[in-house]
């Protein structure tokens, strides 16, 4: 019998996650490399790994609501949700540079910028903010152009999030119209008020919430750490830096789920629920 020892190695952890191909991914731009450029790149590969994570969640997140699977839908987010607590903290990580020292190599990544993260702009689009105007920003880019056109196309967690709800017996129509958005609150207000009734509900909406709030958080997180380290520069793609960043914290995946809130009432019950009958 041939001796065939050491033909076919055991699988190795370096192997399994390909460790020699995930280090020689990290290369800088400015000569000599600057100490602190290491830290920019692997901070922002180690973002792009947790979004395509976060998308792997919320892809599973909506395919469970099609199904009215809503606890598996609910525990999908909230994994969602603990990667971005922790996507705030690793923000914080490059605060650890001083700016000057930021600015020795800043101006090799002209004209790349945070802007262009597709993946960024997938988590946006899958969880119910889909701007075409975004996406005309990446015509010129087919692979991502081609990603995000998917995304628009494609349920998003908005979409789903209310076909479970009107299959639940709530009106919560899905369209641009005041008259539906309206409608759509009171829908999220009903579960808010009768949350042990509605416990299914109640927990996705809660974990649909949480998404929404630390993304928000990850906005404003983000832009203080900017801040620190450029002041109000231009941004190096050649956006208005600080000022465009600010323009996005009022952004709101589901508004209605925020605005019940305004509206709840612990005598809601006392003057008959309007969804009783």
């Amino acid at each position: 019998m041939p001796n065939t020892y050491g033909d076919n190695p055991p699988l190795s952890y370096n192997k399994y996650l390909r460790v020699q191909d995930l280090i020689n991914l990290q290369d800088c731009l400015s000569d000599p490399a600057h100490h602190d450029e290491l830290l920019f790149i692997t901070v922002h590969q180690a973002y792009e790994l947790w979004f395509k994570q976060i998308l792997h969640e919320l892809d599973a997140a909506i395919q469970f609501m099609e199904e009215d699977r809503v606890p598996a839908a609910t525990r999908a987010l909230k994994r969602v949700v603990d990667i971005e607590k922790l996507l705030v903290n690793q923000i914080h990580i490059l605060e650890s540079m001083t700016p000057i020292s930021f600015l020795a190599f800043r101006d090799q990544l002209n004209p790349a910028s945070g802007f262009q993260s597709m993946q960024f702009r997938e988590i946006e689009f899958s969880s119910g903010l889909k701007d075409k105007n975004i996406l005309r920003e990446f015509a010129s880019d087919e692979f991502a152009h081609e990603r995000l056109q998917a995304r628009m196309a494609r349920p998003s967690l908005v979409d789903c999030f209310y076909r479970v709800l009107q299959r639940r017996g709530l009106d919560a129509p899905n369209s641009e119209d005041k008259k539906d958005y309206e409608a759509r609150t009171r829908a999220v207000l009903e579960v808010l008020t009768h949350f042990e009734v509605r416990y299914e509900e109640f927990q996705l909406s809660e974990a649909l919430l949480e998404h929404d709030e630390y993304f928000s958080l990850w906005r404003s997180h983000h832009i203080k750490m900017v801040e620190r380290m450029v002041g109000a520069k231009r941004g190096t793609g050649g956006s208005e830096g600080i000022g465009y960043l600010k323009t996005t914290l009022d952004k709101k995946f589901f508004p209605e789920l925020w605005e019940a809130r305004t509206h709840l009432d612990i005598t809601h019950g006392e003057r008959g629920c309007p969804f009783a009958h």
